[in-house]
């Protein structure tokens, strides 16, 4: 388990200033707030799930004082449902990590520019 540092912020989690991350698995991982473990959420790794790209937003390669040669990796919020297929995955708020210097941030991207993104799809749809 990791200690993280939160530039900006993440949607829904304002106060959350230091989180944890703990690999459930290689699709499933959790960000716990590290001043209050009550605040937790669920993560997933978009890249076991779908092809997915996107350019940093520029505002986000500041905050996580983010390079060319910067190790960097990405996370989607899940909102968990019972049964777990119908969880759904936010594509369009990335949660983006500096590993080289244990930042995070989320991002935002413009819809427009990433029509195949949503905000909540279905894991269901990724399952084969």
């Amino acid at each position: 388990m990791k200690e993280y540092d939160v530039k900006g912020s993440i949607l829904g989690f304002e106060d959350t200033l230091k989180v944890n991350i703990s690999e459930i698995d290689e699709l499933f991982s959790t960000i716990k707030d590290a001043d209050n473990e009550d605040i937790s959420f669920t993560i997933a790794n978009p890249y076991a799930l779908r092809e997915y790209s996107f350019d940093i937003p520029s505002d986000i390669q500041k905050l996580l004082e983010i390079n060319d040669k910067s190790n960097v990796s990405a996370y989607n919020i899940v909102v968990i449902q019972k049964p777990l297929e119908k969880s759904t995955v936010n594509f369009l708020a990335p949660i983006v990590i500096n590993n080289d210097n244990n930042k995070i941030a989320q991002a935002v991207l413009d819809p427009v520019r990433h029509p195949e993104f949503g905000m909540a799809e279905s894991i269901k749809s990724f399952k084969e």
